[in-house]
């Protein structure tokens, strides 16, 4: 049996385990959000049993203070099994910048609802509460100077596996007339460069076939817009992964999504690949279109015969 990892994600409200949790599933850990700490042995033997899932990462806090006491009895226990690895990641932050966020939000401390005290009593409590299971913890993050892509940055730097890949780049090719891929982060219209489907050799193929390819990327047009275009993705790519995206998404697209737009994806991609970067280089419209091309053909073909 492999060896079952679990990271408990806990600390002061406020400190930043909502990002914590949604970095560690971007890393593809199982997250779990609030567990009560007495479920955490049944749910660990269900785990281990199915062999499915070997990174689990759950936050637990003060939302679940009835429980709270029997988590430091449920991690010793699990600290004992030979096939579990866990470890505790506490968030705190500075009781300043713990007020300011929650003024920031507009929403209550958990011990300030039931109790009618203030922010600052509730955090002060919150502390005594939490104050053994911090002297337990293998990771204290003070989050007080962090911002929350800077926290997602540490989650990746210390919890990602060596080869484990925490950003990529996605080129997509598309047809205007089918419509804009919604989650593009950069878009750009190459309809202006010179369209290999009036070349009746190339109508059927797209931008993939070499032919095609060698056409569009030849044309003086294309070479000055791939420069230029490349400059500009050199410099917004490095910092999409700076601010702590997972994906960056490039979106190129013609008119029908076959040939320029295919043939540009398919360098761009060339080129983040040679930097070393985690490229996937996909053509949402090409098959549609090219079924449609290929009627119209034939159907032009049909009706050259018919006149003869």
């Amino acid at each position: 049996m492999s060896n079952l990892e679990l990271v408990i994600i806990t600390g002061m409200s406020g400190a930043g385990k909502t990002v914590a949790v949604q970095s560690f599933e971007d890393l593809g850990y199982y997250c779990i959000d609030n567990m009560p700490p007495n479920l955490l042995p049944t749910f660990w033997q269900l785990m281990r049993e199915s062999g499915k899932i070997t990174k689990i990462a759950m936050v637990i806090d003060l939302r679940t203070r009835e429980f709270f006491d029997e988590l430091s009895d449920v991690i010793g226990t699990m600290d004992n099994s030979q096939d579990v690895t866990s470890r505790i990641l506490f968030l705190e932050a500075n009781d300043q910048e713990l007020v300011s966020r929650y003024k920031e939000s507009r929403r209550h401390h958990p011990l300030s609802q039931a109790n009618e005290v203030s922010t600052l009593n509730a955090i002060a409590k919150e502390k005594e509460l939490l104050r053994d299971l911090r002297t337990r913890a293998q990771v204290i993050v003070d989050t007080s100077e962090m911002k929350p892509r800077q926290l997602r940055a540490y989650i990746m730097e210390h919890f990602a596996e060596k080869e484990q890949v925490t950003f990529r780049i996605d080129v997509i090719s598309f047809g205007f007339k089918y419509g804009l891929p919604i989650d593009a982060d950069v878009v750009m219209d190459v309809r202006f460069l010179p369209n290999p489907y009036y070349i009746q050799d190339l109508r059927g193929l797209t931008g993939a076939d070499k032919a095609v390819y060698d056409y569009v990327m030849s044309q003086p047009e294309s070479q000055i817009f791939y420069n230029k275009l490349i400059d500009l993705l050199d410099y917004c790519v490095p910092g999409y992964k700076r601010e702590g995206k997972s994906r960056a998404v490039i979106a190129i697209g013609c008119t029908g999504g076959q040939h320029r737009s295919v043939a540009l994806a398919e360098r761009i991609g060339e080129h983040f690949t040679r930097k070393k970067f985690c490229v996937n280089v996909s053509h949402r419209d090409v098959s549609k279109n090219q079924k449609q091309v290929l009627k119209k053909v034939a159907r032009d073909e049909s009706n050259a015969s018919s006149s003869l």
